[in-house]
């Protein structure tokens, strides 16, 4: 009797299996933290912000500090009363969403990269870079109209 009409599987048909699996783990780690290829509603494909849509209330972004909107992968910041500025919530490192704002930088989980509130610069670059190393947060068009911030 065979070894393959003992344990049922050819050995082909085994490495063929573990090399599927293998291809589904690498796809998952390959787009962790990018944006699918069709953005959610408003936005185009490619990730990049669409324009037009209303984003926030004046009222929900602290002066001197910021509001994340992940499903449109913006960040608002005020950095000075009355002053508004849009930049992309994706950091420049490896593509992870930032997650908060605070003390004047916009901060991203992943990897420790810092952003400026003011133009979106980098204050503290991701683990073994330096701020010259690491692209700044693009800035995303915005507008204000009365009380309503809105991609431009």
């Amino acid at each position: 009797m065979s070894h393959e009409s003992i344990c049922g599987a050819s050995r082909r048909s085994v490495l063929v299996a573990g090399a599927a699996a293998c291809a589904g783990a690498l796809t998952g780690c390959a787009v962790y933290g990018r944006e699918p290829a069709a953005g959610p509603p408003g936005r185009p494909a490619g990730g990049q912000p669409g324009t037009g849509g209303a984003l926030a209330r004046t009222a929900d972004v602290p002066a001197g500090g910021g509001l994340i909107l992940p499903d449109q992968q913006v960040v608002v910041t005020q950095p000075a009363a009355g002053q508004f500025r849009g930049f992309s919530a994706v950091c420049t490192h490896q593509g992870c969403t930032v997650a908060s704002v605070s003390d004047g930088t916009i901060n991203c989980p992943c990897h420790g990269s810092r952003f400026s509130v003011q133009d979106g610069s980098v204050v503290q670059a991701a683990a073994g870079l330096t701020p010259d190393q690491q692209p700044p947060l693009p800035e995303v068009a915005i507008s204000v109209d009365g009380d309503t911030i809105a991609l431009a």
